[in-house]
């Protein structure tokens, strides 16, 4: 379970930029909204930017003033309630919290055994999610496959179908367009009890995205505003290339992410003020040896860090990263970039932190992996519990009385402490040698596939309600491609 801020003794701060640094990245972005400008091809959002003194010319490029930025950053709400499918409050989006999920739509998924991939499919799905369901330190899921049998238009809808199906945790879908977005929400309706039990306890964030460099498509800005309109939460990050669709540098590739997703947060403010917005970017690398789009170059990792920063000056909850690789199997390198990348967006406080499991660039995907990390964010969060310093927990009596000549093995504070202290590990080998030479000498990701194997096999995640599920197949069956 995340800790409350309140209740973290001390928590570790890991910081990249100086409040000066903020604060020039922040004037920056302002004067490619003010100065440069963004195209945007949605009527309606120009219009609202128009209303509100947007300065749009003849060839359509929208310049939005700084004050129309800030009321926005102002109106956003600085945290964000989410609830699981049955309604229990299991996410508080904002501050320094952190909360971890898989990602969505890979195209492929390995075997861990053969080190081989396959195409994903829509059982792909839903087994990702049955394996999450089963997972304690996965916070919320994603699809992690797109299911190559199904008509396009379809997809996104029934992967969010068997994500629902097969797992109780909150969700991040993704959608074609306005069209399958509104098919999802009149599903959520059914599943919450009705559209004002929807707004008031949201399971789900929907995941839209600008095209960069400084572009804003009809079907992204649509799917932006529908959320608004209903209340829901979106996330609205671009995902700008440094030395492709961004600057190469890493100052530059924060300001032009950073006034993409305020360009997207402005109309989403305009459009109803107040409503659930998260902030980010995906800061992909360009490497300029291999022509591969790195998630885990060390420039992604500083940008990445500081797009948080950012979300942290203005308060707003964040989109965020952990747990990928650009390995393209389960093994050394995805270990520990994966683990790198989570262990950093916990000490940043990102938000709501996605594509645990992804590698291979982002396009494919790892259940072992899966397995691994929900154990390694485990032993992060225990760190974050960091270290009380009182009376108790120094304990100057127990040293003066097992001091010098005593031992502390079996002191009472040694007791009463013991399991609120110590973590403890179900895949990392704590064994010596020799008994981990008796057990098997499994590795760690034999481990992983073993209680991924026992997780398939045993795992039942609570159904939906007969009667909710009866209604709800029927409207997938029935829902048209538009």
């Amino acid at each position: 379970m995340t800790l409350k801020k309140e209740e973290i003794p001390f928590n570790p701060i890991l910081t990249f930029l100086s409040e000066d640094n903020k604060e020039k990245i922040h004037q920056s972005a302002l004067s490619v909204l003010e100065d440069t400008g963004m195209t945007l091809q949605h009527d309606g959002a120009l219009k609202l930017l128009q209303d509100a003194g947007a300065r749009i010319d003849e060839e359509g490029v929208v310049r939005i003033p700084s004050r129309l930025v800030a009321r926005a950053v102002s109106s956003t709400p600085r945290n964000i309630p989410i609830s699981d499918r049955n309604g229990n409050h299991v996410m508080d989006l904002g501050g320094r919290r952190a909360y971890y999920g898989t990602g969505s739509d890979l195209i492929y998924a390995v075997d861990s055994e053969k080190m081989e991939r396959h195409q994903t499919t829509i059982d792909d799905v839903a087994r990702a999610a049955r394996v999450c369901d089963a997972l304690p330190n996965i916070d919320f899921i994603m699809s992690f496959a797109h299911p190559h049998e199904l008509n396009p238009q379809r997809a996104y809808l029934e992967s969010f179908w068997a994500m629902t199906r097969n797992s109780a945790k909150p969700i991040v879908n993704t959608a074609e367009s306005r069209h399958d977005l509104s098919e999802i929400w009149e599903i959520s309706k059914i599943l919450r009890g009705g559209e004002e039990a929807l707004r008031q306890k949201p399971f789900w964030i929907h995941y839209a995205e600008p095209i960069s460099p400084l572009k804003h498509p009809f079907l992204s800005v649509d799917k932006l505003m529908f959320c608004a309109e209903k209340g829901m939460p979106v996330i609205y990050s671009p995902a700008p290339i440094a030395g492709s669709t961004a600057p190469m540098t890493i100052a530059g590739h924060v300001v032009q992410g950073l006034a993409e997703s305020f360009f997207g947060l402005v109309i989403h403010q305009l459009k109803a003020e107040g409503a659930p917005f998260l902030m980010g970017m995906g800061p992909a690398v360009l490497d300029m040896l291999t022509s591969q789009c790195s998630y885990n170059a060390p420039e992604y990792l500083m940008a990445y860090m500081a797009i948080v920063e950012m979300s942290h000056y203005f308060d707003i909850p964040n989109w965020g990263y952990a747990g990928t690789s650009d390995s393209q199997i389960p093994d050394q390198q995805a270990a520990f970039e994966a683990g790198l990348l989570t262990f950093m967006a916990s000490m940043a406080g990102s938000n709501l932190n996605h594509d645990v499991g992804y590698l291979d660039f982002g396009r494919s995907g790892s259940l072992e992996m899966v397995v691994i990390l929900d154990e390694v964010i485990d032993q992060i969060r225990r760190i974050q519990r960091g270290i009380p310093v009182e009376d108790e927990s120094i304990g100057l009596d127990v040293i003066r009385e097992a001091g010098r000549e005593g031992h502390f093995l079996l002191h009472d504070h040694t007791l009463k402490h013991l399991r609120s202290t110590q973590w403890r590990a179900k895949l990392i080998n704590r064994q010596g040698y020799e008994k981990w030479a008796e057990s098997g000498q499994n590795s760690l990701l034999d481990q992983a596939r073993i209680k991924l194997h026992k997780i398939i096999a045993e795992h039942q995640p609570q159904p939906v309600p007969e009667e909710k599920a009866k209604d709800i197949q029927q409207r997938v069956a029935q829902f048209k491609a538009s």
